[in-house]
């Protein structure tokens, strides 16, 4: 789920698909751009020509955590839970060669429109397996991956079952000692999801920080927020640097400031009745 600046140019392209209607949108200011929608919810942007480009602001922030992690060009082990356009590891593959990857998506219609449409089977070392994340998750290895990335929507908002302290803990028994937790969340007025989703990362991962545009942060509209986790310290100084002075502006929490933006959150549960945040109509021009 993202928001964008530009307009795509407006052509019917539309396909049915198990999660409703999946629309793609030329981008008339880059050659090879599209946007991918899911019941009029942006999903993804993929510029097939450069995969290195990334449109979206939140995915602009997700780029600049896997630049950071480890030396440049460090191939990953990595598994992605949400396919839609296979943007982010699109560009792992082509910013970190030799990566091995997995993309779990559970739409087999959608990824059946990506492979034509969008096509991955050049993209090396990536595999899309039709599975939804709790149960492909639970079948990867302890101890498996460098990389394990949170980026599905349903409907415009994150299955309940993937942002569990049960599914924290399960990313990271797969995650080697040094791995990185990658989550995209959204969330609007004073942020309480958010808020209890910090606080459910926290309990599997020691370390952990938050990236959102600042209005998003403080609660003045709704937006997506990045959060990055690990047993090992974060670099943090390097993203601090990058949030402050990069195109997509954003504020960065760690430490004591996350502790205090939780301030009593409780973890969320399996079990637990509870909605995630969708967007509100206006935010993508719905009447």
């Amino acid at each position: 789920m993202a928001r964008r600046g530009r307009t795509p140019e407006p052509k019917q392209d539309l396909h049915r698909i198990a999660g409703g209607e999946a629309e793609l949108l030329r981008d008339t200011d880059r050659d090879g751009g599209w946007v991918l929608c899911v019941g009029g919810v942006p999903q993804s942007y993929v510029d097939l020509s450069d995969p290195t480009h990334l449109d979206f602001e939140y995915m602009k922030l997700m780029g600049d955590v896997v630049d950071c992690l480890g030396p440049d060009g460090e191939p990953f082990d990595a598994v992605h839970i949400g396919g839609a356009g296979c943007t982010l590891p699109r560009y792992v593959a082509a910013t970190r060669p030799g990566s091995r990857q997995v993309v779990l998506e559970p739409d087999g219609e959608l990824v059946q429109l990506v492979r034509e449409r969008l096509p991955v089977k050049n993209v090396p070392g990536l595999k899309i397996r039709v599975i939804d994340g709790r149960a492909g998750l639970a079948a990867v290895p302890d101890a498996a991956d460098d990389l394990v990335v949170l980026d599905a929507f349903a409907e415009a908002a994150v299955p309940a079952d993937l942002v569990t302290a049960e599914f924290a803990a399960e990313a990271a028994r797969v995650l080697r000692p040094g791995g990185v937790y990658l989550a995209n969340i959204a969330d609007g007025f004073r942020l309480p999801f958010a808020r209890r989703y910090a606080a459910t990362v926290r309990t599997a991962f020691r370390h952990t920080l938050l990236l959102a545009d600042p209005g998003v942060l403080r609660g003045r509209r709704f937006g997506n927020l990045i959060v990055a986790a690990s047993r090992t310290p974060l670099p943090v100084a390097e993203l601090n640097r990058r949030a402050a002075g990069g195109f997509a502006r954003a504020r960065l929490l760690e430490g004591d400031d996350l502790t205090d933006f939780i301030a009593g959150a409780a973890p969320l549960r399996d079990g637990e009745e509870f909605a995630t945040p969708a967007p509100p109509p206006q935010v993508f021009g719905k009447p």
